[in-house]
């Protein structure tokens, strides 16, 4: 069903059978003791051997599903009472999915964010135990709430970059051009790009705090403490967030200046 031949499943097979490991330590090192867990930690193979362990997931499932790593998330609109017992019956099978193969789900680490203004906030139960209720995340660290707002993620994203430029600061007498700009780019400017396809700002306010973290990175910069702002992003070839309307929604799109 997977695709792979006899041969290499025997060659997994053998691999993952019948591992010893001990510690060694200033040349001195303890008896050898079996590996109870099959999956040896590190291995380049590890990635591939837990996909095809999970595959079958998914099977089954009514809700929408996103698998990152051993990160599932179930989703699903509720407008009625069935979509309700529909989305409990998807998280019974990942239940028994999980006891069939001897997991088991952490369920102080399972959450439910329940979206929309009218949502009945329905109580979830997995493993026996009632999930609690959360209004912010961070997903693959980006902060997500039940708003679907980013002023969080800018906020987070900000104080990040901004912390990062002040050890530039304290930590680097130089203030070159040709030392700072590097550094910033980066070390700094990362945390305001991260998935920023995702969480893009679109209020004032949020542009705005992305903005200051480059305005001070700018000023930094010998001789451009005194230049105006579009001056210094234009001789340093950095770009501005604006809002543009594309097809009738506003969003927030990164322009480059150009010197």
């Amino acid at each position: 069903m997977l695709g792979l031949g006899e041969n290499v499943c025997k060659w997994v097979s053998n691999w993952l059978s019948d591992r010893k490991q001990r510690v060694v330590i200033n040349g001195t090192h303890s008896d050898w003791a079996t590996v109870n867990s099959v999956v040896p930690q590190g291995s380049v193979l590890v990635p591939i051997l837990f996909n095809i362990f999970i595959n079958d997931l998914v099977e089954g499932l009514h809700s929408k599903i996103s698998i990152f790593a051993d990160d599932t998330k179930l989703c699903k609109v509720i407008n009625t009472e069935e979509d309700n017992i529909l989305l409990q019956r998807d998280l019974d099978r990942l239940e028994a999915w999980a006891e069939k193969w001897q997991m088991r789900f952490n369920t102080d680490k399972c959450k439910v964010m329940h979206m929309g203004r009218n949502n009945a906030s329905h109580p979830y139960i997995l493993n026996g135990k009632t999930l609690g209720n959360t209004d912010m995340e961070k997903d693959l660290g980006i902060l997500i709430n039940s708003k679907l707002s980013c002023k969080n993620q800018c906020l987070a994203a900000a104080a990040k970059a901004n912390k990062i430029m002040g050890c530039i600061k304290m930590g680097i007498d130089a203030r070159d051009e040709k030392i700072v700009l590097p550094l910033y780019k980066s070390l700094v400017r990362p945390h305001m790009e991260y998935c920023v396809q995702f969480w893009a700002p679109v209020n004032k306010a949020d542009i705005a705090e992305l903005e200051r973290v480059q305005r001070r990175a700018t000023k930094v910069i010998t001789g451009m403490g005194q230049l105006q702002y579009p001056e210094r992003l234009s001789k340093l070839g950095l770009f501005t967030l604006e809002k543009k309307r594309l097809r009738g929604d506003l969003i927030t799109m990164y322009k480059y200046i150009r010197g």
